[in-house]
């Protein structure tokens, strides 16, 4: 019963986090994005259920093939967001439907990894589903952060602030997208 719990709250934590997707957000410094990924790493690997004992080769793939998909998930999720520079010169994001269709192709495919799981007789704990999960907010998180620096440097943003030798383009760029 403590497994569907922990299961629950991580399906209530993500679509949490894909509802936020569609609001701006401001987009961090890019010093602090891979804390929240390392925290879920921590917890996922202090607990048991990454591998299973009854078919450890098996769940290894499982777990590999959750973290392919999770990264390249938060890597799509990354490089479809919107980015922009607000009136205050800091970088925001908003998903788009690209990002949507990211999404969706992303849980169709974790969803196909537990059903062969099941349908092979492997057990995934709460560890296998958190990794991959950390992964996805990991690639993300790093996209973001490259991404905002790349516009933060094209726009001459330094600290929040526009350089005194900006382009004019710089106050101009809340309105387009990069």
């Amino acid at each position: 019963m403590p497994e569907l719990f922990n299961v629950l709250v991580i399906v209530a934590v993500v679509a949490l986090i894909v509802s936020r997707q569609f609001s701006a957000r401001r987009v961090g410094d890019g010093k602090r994005w891979w804390i929240l990924p390392l925290v879920l790493s921590v917890v996922a690997l202090r607990g048991d259920g990454a591998l299973d004992d009854r078919h450890v080769a098996l769940s290894a793939v499982m777990l590999c093939a959750g973290l392919v998909v999770g990264l390249v998930t938060g890597a799509g999720w990354g490089w479809t967001a919107r980015l922009w520079q607000g009136p205050d010169a800091s970088v925001l994001s908003r998903g788009t439907r690209a990002t949507a269709l990211v999404w969706a192709g992303g849980i169709t495919l974790r969803l196909a990894l537990a059903a062969c799981a099941v349908l092979l007789g492997v057990h995934q704990g709460t560890a296998a589903l958190l990794i991959p999960l950390a992964a996805l907010l990991f690639a993300r998180g790093g996209v973001l952060a490259l991404r905002s620096r790349d516009l933060r440097a094209q726009y001459g943003v330094t600290g929040g602030l526009l350089a005194d030798d900006a382009p004019p383009a710089a106050r101009r760029a809340s309105k387009g997208c990069v």
